[in-house]
């Protein structure tokens, strides 16, 4: 195939107020911020995205915009790498990868649409489904809120669901009793104190949670403390895995995490990590350390890089992005049985942006 040029991306951005209000373990958020990318080339368009901040569709306008525009729309490691030279001197982590990120998950997304192929044939398949777990269990919940969410989940045929702990501490190990309580032994029970607790703190959790068959602990402590992080899985329950790798923005954190030997699973997340590109990158290193891959939210961009991804052990199905992507894309992916099955009939994400219900959320 001859070059395709790429257009100039197009970027806008859109703030969904959430269904409830809601906490974990370290913040609290009344809404969800989506920064959508559109790209063309060729007679097609990719989207793309990132939950970030507005702050995120400046810099792609500004900086990786005029660097993306007029470049071969097939040869996205090229345009990849372009995009993290130019934002050299303003860092890696953070706004930037997420920047990055938006972008790439667009280019990859026309790419497919070019060659008429679902994203996940152009990746190569390693299964034909992700594994899921359901995630929210909002701290912000009551016991029949939680009960109601982790529950209906673990009817549904979920074989794993994940609740918020870490906000009142005293109160985590009966939250956790209530959980398990309303899954029974249909499901794995998983918790996530994004970083809440301090490393003894968490040690002491730990305990207590593996009465309840508590099966991962995400983020015991926080994800930059490797240290307690190696801590927890030398000397937490067994059966119990640690987890963290969510704010991984490149794949010198990814390594860093690795070589410490400080999870049992590593997480990536393709709208902070650079997009398909870095989530790939991610899974090559769980490859080379033998250590399971888990995708971080955002459903519907994980679920094919995720059925390409050799380590990938299941994706979470995180209840704010779900209901988002479900209001502002048609294509969306639903969980069936457990897991998201990619639609093989339509090409890249396999999604269409839903404008004219999205512009009441445009920012």
């Amino acid at each position: 195939m001859d070059a395709v040029t790429l257009s100039t991306p197009r970027v806008s951005v859109y703030k969904v107020p959430t269904d409830a209000p809601e906490s974990d373990g370290t913040l609290e958020w009344d809404s969800t911020m989506l920064v959508l990318v559109e790209i063309e080339a060729g007679g097609k368009s990719g989207l793309g995205y990132s939950y970030a901040d507005t702050a995120t569709a400046a810099l792609i306008r500004d900086k990786l915009a005029p660097v993306v525009e007029h470049r071969d729309a097939l040869d996205i490691p090229g345009t990849w790498a372009a995009m993290v030279q130019a934002i050299r001197n303003l860092g890696r982590p953070g706004i930037a990868s997420m920047a990055i990120s938006a972008v790439d998950n667009a280019l990859w997304d026309l790419k497919a649409r070019l060659l008429d192929l679902p994203l996940c044939r152009l990746l190569g398949m390693a299964r034909e489904c992700a594994p899921v777990y359901g995630s929210g269990g909002f701290t912000s919940y009551d016991d029949r809120q939680l009960q109601g969410q982790l529950g209906g989940w673990a009817e549904q045929g979920f074989g794993m669901v994940k609740m918020k702990v870490g906000r009142e501490p005293q109160d985590d190990p009966a939250r956790v009793a209530t959980a398990r309580k309303a899954i029974g032994d249909r499901a794995r029970l998983f918790v996530d104190a994004n970083g809440a607790y301090s490393r003894k703190q968490a040690l002491r959790m730990a305990q207590a949670f593996a009465e309840y068959e508590v099966a991962w602990f995400e983020e015991p402590v926080s994800s930059d403390d490797r240290e307690g992080l190696r801590l927890l899985r030398d000397r937490g329950p067994a059966g119990m895995d640690i987890a963290a790798g969510e704010y991984g923005y490149d794949s010198w954190y990814f390594r860093r995490m690795l070589e410490a030997g400080a999870v049992d699973v590593l997480q990536a997340d393709a709208t902070r990590c650079a997009g398909i590109t870095g989530f790939m990158q991610a899974s090559a290193l769980c490859q080379a350390f033998q250590v399971p891959l888990s995708g971080h939210c955002a459903p519907s961009i994980h679920a094919h890089p995720a059925c390409a991804a050799p380590p990938l052990r299941h994706i979470e199905y995180f209840h704010d992005h779900v209901r988002i992507e479900s209001m502002l894309f048609d294509g969306a992916l639903t969980a069936r049985d457990g897991a998201l099955h990619p639609d093989l009939s339509r090409p890249g994400f396999g999604l269409e942006f839903k404008r004219a219900d999205a512009e009441r959320y445009a920012i």
